[in-house]
């Protein structure tokens, strides 16, 4: 069996937690890859193959992340490109993706056995587009759209050619149940057990004492225009990772993605867990 190591050494217990699961999976037998960038900063380990993530993540049965949740979501991309599966382990603070914390690694012994549960995680693709550009992304947990500085805007939401809402926000969060965690959690919005299969859509700060966030069937194409005030400049982010400035012409038009991301679950009910642990006890580290 072959697995791809993507660590965040940037993070606590990082390096040596990478080490210790390299260890471990080497005595169980699987083949180790890692990217050519970590060829310096990597612990001496002869029988760590080194070459283009693209190259390893194609190769690989399984890649395992190794840091926090954006260490999750950066790996997740490579995942579900290549319909690979994908492990969290946990060396953030956070850590809500994570099926494992450090001391938890006895537990890697089940990948070998297939004691794990696999859970499918669906996604969202964005085509944006406007001012004879067209860029299209894909998130698993959310696409934002948002101005600068905290000032308002207005966002116009529609489907098949019909309003579905006009709002005067902060910004935008369109996101999936996985994503209803992170950022549209902390802007109100509810959490959704990751196995629904819905388009949540949570406004930012609204500037309405009714506005609430809304969700959508994944058949529906979601197709938002936006108009900031004073020309205030607008941004597009996507899990976090990407961020593209937007002006008034342009057009986001979001859907399902025909990728998912396929997580391990190696403990089962890592998700009711983490929202017990993380969400409602205080985040550790502080």
């Amino acid at each position: 069996m072959k697995t791809v190591i993507y660590p965040n050494f940037s993070k606590k217990n990082a390096y040596e937690t990478t080490g210790k699961v390299c260890s471990m999976l080497h005595n169980m037998g699987f083949e180790i890859f890692c990217g050519d960038n970590l060829r310096e900063r990597f612990p001496v380990k002869k029988y760590v193959k080194f070459m283009p993530l693209d190259e390893a993540a194609e190769q690989c049965d399984l890649i395992i992340a190794v840091g926090g949740d954006g260490t999750i979501l950066e790996a997740s991309a490579y995942a579900a490109e290549n319909d690979k599966l994908l492990l969290g382990i946990n060396t953030g603070r956070l850590g809500f993706m994570a099926s494992m914390e450090p001391d938890e690694l006895y537990n890697l012994s089940r990948l070998m056995s297939g004691d794990y549960v696999v859970e499918n995680r669906m996604m969202l693709d964005c085509e944006f587009a406007g001012g004879g550009r067209k860029d299209s992304f894909t998130a698993l947990n959310d696409i934002v759209i948002s101005s600068q500085f905290g000032r308002l805007a207005d966002y116009f939401v529609e489907i098949n050619g019909s309003n579905v809402s006009t709002l005067r926000a902060d910004g935008v969060i369109f996101s999936t149940p996985t994503g209803s965690t992170a950022y549209a959690l902390s802007a109100g919005g509810p959490i959704l057990e990751p196995g629904l299969e819905c388009i949540q859509m949570t406004p930012v700060c609204p500037h309405s004492l009714v506005s609430r966030t809304m969700l959508f069937s994944t058949d529906k194409k979601l197709e938002v225009t936006f108009k900031s005030r004073d020309n205030t400049p607008l941004y597009l982010s996507i899990d976090g990772q990407v961020c593209e400035s937007a002006e008034q012409d342009d057009r986001l038009i979001i859907t399902r993605s025909r990728k998912s991301l396929r997580l391990i679950d190696i403990q089962g009910n890592s998700f009711f867990n983490a929202v017990n642990k993380k969400l409602l006890n205080p985040i550790k580290d502080i």
